[in-house]
């Protein structure tokens, strides 16, 4: 099964029976706010909240990136990930 939109790609991460590394899961949740949202305008999570701030500067990683540039490697992301989670 593969996804060719961005809802497709999302539901297809539902049916994952293993949860996927941090580092993917930090991609993933980069890639799907830079393309539905854009740039990280958000203010930096402060001190001691880590997951936050991973969150925070994997999609700064992101910035410039435009949504259907963001769209197409979320996509294709899940893609190449589902044959080791499903």
């Amino acid at each position: 099964m593969k996804a060719n939109t961005l809802e497709e790609a999302v539901a297809l991460t539902k049916k994952f029976t293993s949860k996927p590394s941090n580092e993917e899961l930090l991609k993933l949740y980069a890639l799907y706010k830079q393309a539905t949202e854009g740039d990280n305008t958000e203010e930096r999570p402060g001190g001691f909240d880590f997951v936050a701030a991973a969150k925070y500067n994997s999609w700064l990683a992101f910035k410039g990136k435009s949504k259907e540039d963001a769209t197409k490697e979320y996509v294709d992301l899940v893609n190449s990930i589902s044959v080791k989670y499903m």
